[in-house]
């Protein structure tokens, strides 16, 4: 059984075409919308396409309308693209993303798989490191032969003991340096972390055209070109590296 994982779309319908493997099976592990300009078209592709899929922070945050407030960071493009991103969604796109439960346990030929968007023990928001020991302790009680996790945007697998996690790192937004769109196949067992190339540029004429901020459609036109979120500190007494406070360096990236 040949089984596609993606993660973390975020409405970057390019980047998720771009992806044309055979699968028996799609399993997706959740923030479908925020930050891209194509909610409603990847929330189709997800509708039509994966076979089971969890509920991301971003989908629920997106659906709830719940306030983010930020200034700088991944915050600040999360506070400006839910302000576009939740009016655009239908009620059945709505209805959708609500109901997609925060995690699922399944067996697919024979081996059985613990779907979450970001950890067993804080499903949607728990921001885990691509460390073995760390995950350990996070799927010590999950009675799974896979453990496929998203969120982090960071491509992994993990052979531990008792499972192999799995994490497909990000199809629409990936923060590590490299533009591509990231996913995973499981073959019969073997887990091969891919990376393909996408039409950036179209998802970025189509961020310049949106209804975001200037600010937002810049630093999101940066993030697609490098695979990372690379800006000064507005006040400069700092960096921002993937949007994260670096107090004291004064060379963005450093």
């Amino acid at each position: 059984m040949r089984i596609l994982v993606v993660a973390d779309i975020h409405a970057n319908r390019p980047a998720l075409d771009a992806i044309r493997e055979p699968f028996d099976v799609c399993l997706c592990l959740g923030d479908i919308v925020e930050y891209g300009p194509y909610p409603t078209e990847c929330i189709d592709w997800v509708r039509t396409s994966a076979s089971h899929c969890v509920r991301g922070n971003h989908d629920h945050g997106a659906v709830q309308n719940v306030p983010v407030v930020g200034t700088t960071g991944f915050r600040y493009l999360t506070m400006v693209s839910r302000k576009v991103t939740a009016p655009a969604l239908s009620l059945a796109d709505r209805r959708f993303l609500a109901d997609l439960p925060t995690t699922a346990l399944l067996t697919l030929g024979g081996k059985r798989f613990f779907l979450v968007h970001a950890s067993p023990r804080d499903p949607l928001e728990e921001y885990v490191p691509a460390d073995p020991n760390e995950w350990a302790t996070r799927v010590a009680g999950v009675k799974a032969d896979f453990v496929l996790v998203g969120h982090t945007h960071q491509q992994f697998e993990f052979r531990l003991k008792h499972t192999t996690v799995v994490n497909p790192g990000s199809v629409g937004l990936p923060r590590d340096g490299d533009p591509r769109a990231r996913y995973a196949i499981i073959d019969d067992g073997r887990v091969e972390l891919k990376a393909v190339e996408y039409a950036v540029e179209t998802t970025i004429a189509a961020v310049e055209s949106s209804e975001l901020e200037p600010t937002a459609r810049r630093q999101l036109a940066e993030v697609y070109r490098l695979g990372k979120y690379q800006f000064a500190s507005p006040s400069g007494n700092g960096a921002y590296t993937n949007g994260v406070h670096h107090p004291g360096r004064e060379q963005v990236g450093a």
